[in-house]
């Protein structure tokens, strides 16, 4: 229970179905500030808004507990997230989040306790029809979040309850209201929750003073072109922020960090036809044999599109994408699908 408009109607749903609830707040980032929370609107209340799932359990009559788990946090998401940085790469810490700290934790936990199921309030769908539980995407195409979870392990499914995935946001919202939840102050944050203001870049610079290691800015030729503040600073398809007037528009096409220059081009150049992704995690192992046709999300903001998958080894597959992407991002997850159904992937690594 983060506090949220999601995880509170989840949990007041698997009250209604009888479930005996224990209501779980994983504390990973600050803690709120008790001395001007009275002040602040219920969403500007960091990243676990421990108030509200107070509030929810004790309308729902069920425990509720704060468990600290920001060392875990701190070694799991944020130090990969400023390494992946600091190395040229484009990390998703709430993929790496769900897999290493909410999930894990919540199952361990269960484990301890002998507690048979845990549930969440992201919009995703287990399916059982055939047997071996499925990963698939959640009901409202616009709020599918299959993209973040498909690191699950495949032994959790079967233990895993997401009451929201199969309904509506409009939905879900009519729920929070009879909790009697502010709907007008719930408003949804776009943010990683451990950086204010999407300012990932002086994030980076506090945790890592010396990602500030300045460079050369190159063409596709290699030609200079002036110099960049830290290859840390700059992702594959960004075009503010650089501080480079050629009388054209330039965009960032890749970082190379074992040189420390960044490579700037047009908007055309952007486009790639295949990418390789390793560090895989497949509940489909048959992607690893032969050609498969699937469709790929390289982003959570963007629909999946048609990829022939190759394998190349058994860590590694190649996607050639059946059209052109644009700036593809090494670091970021790439999740292959069979109609709504999520077959596994991994994080891209080279274009």
């Amino acid at each position: 229970m983060s506090g949220g408009v999601d995880s509170s109607v989840a949990a007041a749903l698997l009250v209604r179905q009888g479930y005996d609830v224990q209501g779980v707040t994983l504390q990973v980032w600050e803690h709120e500030d008790e001395t001007v929370a009275v002040s602040k609107r219920w969403e500007e209340r960091g990243c676990c808004k421990v108030g509200i799932a107070q509030y929810v359990a004790q309308t729902l009559k069920i425990p509720h507990e704060v468990i600290d788990t920001r060392e875990t946090f701190r070694a799991s998401v944020i130090d990969d997230f400023v390494t992946g940085y600091l190395e040229g790469t484009t990390p998703n810490p709430c993929v790496r989040c769900n897999e290493r700290v909410k999930l894990r934790s919540l199952v361990e936990l269960a484990d301890e306790r002998g507690i048979d199921f845990v549930a969440t309030g992201h919009y995703v769908q287990i399916d059982q029809s055939e047997g071996t539980p499925t990963l698939q995407r959640a009901a409202d195409p616009k709020k599918d979040q299959s993209y973040f979870l498909y690191r699950l392990h495949q032994s959790w499914l079967t233990r895993l309850l997401f009451p929201v995935g199969g309904m509506r946001k409009t939905d879900v919202w009519i729920e929070a209201e009879t909790l009697g939840l502010p709907a007008d102050e719930l408003k949804e944050s776009q943010e990683i929750c451990f950086v204010s203001h999407g300012d990932y870049r002086t994030f980076i610079e506090k945790e890592a003073p010396a990602a500030k290691k300045p460079g050369a800015f190159v063409d596709g030729e290699g030609r200079y072109l002036g110099d960049h503040e830290g290859i840390a600073f700059y992702t594959p398809g960004q075009r503010r922020g650089l501080g480079i007037a050629t009388g054209r528009r330039l965009y960032v096409q890749e970082v190379q960090p074992e040189t420390n220059t960044v490579v700037l081009g047009p908007e055309e150049s952007l486009r790639r036809s295949q990418c390789d992704v390793a560090d895989l995690n497949l509940f489909d192992s048959s992607l690893l044999r032969g050609a498969t046709d699937v469709t790929v999300k390289v982003r959570y903001a963007t629909p999946a599109v048609p990829a022939t998958i190759q394998s190349r080894s058994d860590s590694t597959l190649r996607i050639l994408f059946h059209e052109p992407q644009r700036a593809l991002s090494p670091g970021q997850s790439a999740v292959f699908y069979r109609n709504d159904r999520v077959l596994g992937g991994g994080i891209i690594q080279s274009l």
